[in-house]
């Protein structure tokens, strides 16, 4: 089994999903910053989607019309559930990033976020057909898709998809043995498979970089100069067949921070991975909502409810047993009206998460907490 055009460093990928906002809007400048930091450091991969409300204009301005093309890699995706009613909508996305990135090709091409509630539509939209012939056009340089669902459907469609080229799948610490998510099933289903991976969620939404007090004095009495979140990146870039490691940064400080330990790379030691698996087995005792803020449940929310903000507020009392300071954060993220208690039970949400949550019980749980 090789690696992906044996490459057998891992990287670091800029994932331009949780990019930084001045107001409504994407703070271009700070974008700019981050982008010429990393590829100063020389990093050269970038992840963004169709679906990443602002994310593919500012790949444009900050990266594409600023560096030369041959100089980065861009990866962007494909979405057959979100802002996809029909065939034609859903091929039409892949113009549509082209003119908005400007790139003129993309390096990796995804099916974007395929589980068990949505894989056939793909197939029945046809777009691995479509995405094939765009890479016989050239205009796909190697193509791939992104997974949230367990190892049984992951094997069925690398069998039926031995065309794919890699694949993106959830990857973190927390997660390794988590069923809801199968991060180890999966990884090793896509090494049996010869498919190397790109990593997403190595963080968990951000949640990694703030763990549970318990964790954060683990690994600072090992390493008080890092950072909680290279802990988990580094859990990631430290298996074999990565192609990268994609981090969801959103300010210059977080993107200083994962240069400072991904520009000389150096994987997990022995003593190092002891310590992760004592984190995994803190954690597995954790009340916290296990919530990655990808805020795939927020779009289409009748009510308007900020989920993810209101898991996050709970987090500080779950986590960190910070009681005032959740009441504080929910009050700030929910306006009356589009609170926890104002959810309908629809479940929309519920069939958008990839985390394959119990968003409604979680709301409720919220509500009682914090109103």
């Amino acid at each position: 089994m090789s690696d992906y055009f044996g490459k057998d460093v891992p990287k670091l990928g800029f994932g331009l999903m949780r990019l930084p906002r001045k107001g409504l809007f994407t703070d271009l400048e700070q974008v700019k910053t981050m982008v010429d930091l990393f590829m100063e450091a020389g990093f050269t991969y970038f992840d963004t989607a169709f679906v990443y409300v602002g994310s593919e204009a500012a790949a444009r301005k900050a990266l594409v019309e600023r560096y030369p093309r041959e100089s980065f890699t861009l990866a962007d995706k494909i979405n057959a559930f979100l802002l996809a009613p029909t065939e034609s909508a859903a091929k039409k996305q892949f113009t549509t990033s082209l003119e908005r990135t400007g790139a003129g090709y993309f390096d990796y091409y995804l099916l974007h976020s395929l589980m068990e509630n949505n894989y056939a539509k793909y197939d029945r939209f046809h777009l691995w057909d479509f995405a094939a012939e765009q890479k016989a056009k050239g205009l796909i340089r190697h193509l791939g898709f992104s997974y949230h669902a367990g190892p049984e459907l992951l094997d069925r469609l690398l069998t039926l998809h031995p065309e794919v080229d890699f694949i993106q799948l959830q990857i973190n610490y927390a997660d390794w043995d988590n069923p809801a998510v199968s991060s180890r099933a999966n990884y090793e289903v896509a090494r049996r498979h010869g498919v190397s991976i790109t990593v997403m969620e190595p963080v968990k939404g951000g949640t990694l970089a703030n763990p549970p007090a318990e964790v954060r004095r683990l690994f600072q009495a090992c390493h008080p100069e890092l950072s909680c979140a290279s802990w988990a990146i580094r859990f990631a870039a430290s298996l074999d067949g990565i192609i990268t490691v994609l981090s969801g940064m959103s300010s210059i400080d977080q993107m200083k921070d994962n240069l400072s330990y991904m520009r000389s790379f150096q994987p997990l030691n022995d003593e190092e991975q002891r310590i992760i698996q004592q984190a995994q087995r803190i954690l597995g005792h954790s009340a916290a909502v296990p919530c990655t803020a990808c805020h795939y449940c927020t779009g289409g929310c009748p009510k308007e409810i900020p989920i993810p903000d209101i898991f996050a507020a709970m987090n500080k009392q779950l986590a960190n047993g910070q009681n005032a300071e959740a009441r504080a954060a929910y009050q700030a993220a929910a306006a009356p009206g589009h609170r926890a208690s104002d959810c309908i039970g629809c479940r929309q949400c519920e069939r958008a998460c990839p985390q394959h949550l119990p968003i409604t019980e979680y709301l409720k749980q919220g509500a009682a907490m914090l109103e």
